[in-house]
């Protein structure tokens, strides 16, 4: 018998496909550019969720795996006219010097080497928790970091990649949202995910009840590792360009911003978070440039519009401590529910 709820589901797919295919044929390239962003961080905050929403774990390293997956599926896509271009001052190590494979390949390996390291990074200090943990990971970003600027013939330092082909595009940003937004919600309904969720309420009676704390921890650290070095390889596509001052910690920032916002656990309140921040951080780009009023004119302070969305956080804060959406999520009972409602009062 044919679930009612899987053909709604898949309708509401082809939908979401129908309308970008649209706006990807009407929009202007800048338009299509914000698109695209929203898809990326829908990505990357999603796999923040995993290891501080899903389970509890208070990470600031997620810049350092989205480097590894830039750099990464960067270095495998690029040709080897790009490579001699991009690395003039050291020559590229040899082993990579001829190395050229298509982009879907460049970006799963990206994401699967930032799993591997994820994993590494994530063994030694999975024991800390809180603060501790916070600290640590932001230290290992920064490693991350630091490495690859001083790397010439590996990465080209501080010089960064440049003329990268673009391979990113609606289709692909998209696509990749919705599979990773279709295997958050499997994920969260298995019994790994509840798992997960028994840890992040309280690591005592879940250990009692035979969950393995570390294994546990572990699948989530590298899951978010892994969606991380995705986002990090369609973000490095749409740029053109990287460097390592790029992965510093204000890209944590604003992934850590979109899920607080969103709801801490909510993987619809990610969703809609990232697309309502992407959004309005490019709409409110004027502030850190000169305002003109007419009648007056007011210089602008780069930063600004960082500085106003940390006010928003406060606010969201200390007025709603669970986010927009708490731990809620819309589903397809909770859209029935609701146009229920809806026809109930206009009857």
């Amino acid at each position: 018998m044919i679930d009612k709820k899987n053909i709604i589901r898949l309708g509401l797919i082809l939908l979401v496909l129908a309308v970008l295919t649209i706006l990807n044929n009407t929009m202007g390239k800048y338009e299509i550019r914000i698109l695209n962003l929203a898809g990326i961080y829908i990505i990357l905050g999603l796999s923040l969720n995993v290891i501080n929403g899903f389970t509890g774990l208070f990470s600031l390293g997620h810049a350092g795996f989205m480097a590894i997956g830039a750099y990464t599926s960067s270095l495998l896509t690029m040709s080897v006219i790009q490579k001699e271009s991009n690395f003039f001052v050291e020559p590229i190590v040899p082993w990579l010097a001829n190395v050229q494979i298509g982009f879907l390949p460049a970006l799963l390996f990206g994401g699967i080497l930032a799993a591997v390291l994820g994993a590494m990074i994530a063994a030694p200090i999975l024991k800390l928790t809180d603060d501790y943990l916070a600290i640590a990971t932001l230290g290992f970003s920064e490693i991350i970091r630091v490495i690859f600027t001083n790397t010439q013939s590996l990465t080209n330092g501080a010089l960064g990649i440049k003329g990268l082909t673009r391979y990113t595009t609606v289709h692909y940003t998209w696509g990749i949202a919705i599979l990773t937004i279709l295997f958050m919600f499997s994920l969260r309904k298995s019994s790994y995910g509840k798992a997960l969720m028994a840890i992040r309420e309280d690591q005592t009676a879940a250990e009692a009840m035979g969950i393995n704390l570390f294994k546990h921890k572990l699948l989530a650290f590298t899951i978010g590792s892994f969606f991380a070095g995705i986002g990090g390889g369609l973000l490095a596509h749409l740029m053109g360009t990287i460097d390592p001052l790029m992965f510093r910690f204000l890209l944590t920032f604003n992934v850590l911003l979109i899920v607080v916002l969103g709801g801490i656990g909510s993987i619809s309140g990610t969703v809609i978070s990232a697309i309502v921040v992407t959004i309005m951080l490019e709409w409110l780009r004027f502030l850190d440039g000169v305002i003109d009023l007419g009648f007056m004119t007011i210089q602008g302070i780069p930063g600004l519009r960082m500085v106003l969305f940390s006010l928003l956080l406060m606010v969201v804060i200390i007025f709603k401590q669970n986010g927009l959406m708490g731990r809620d999520e819309i589903t397809i009972d909770s859209l029935g529910g609701f146009f229920a409602r809806f026809r109930k009062k206009e009857a």
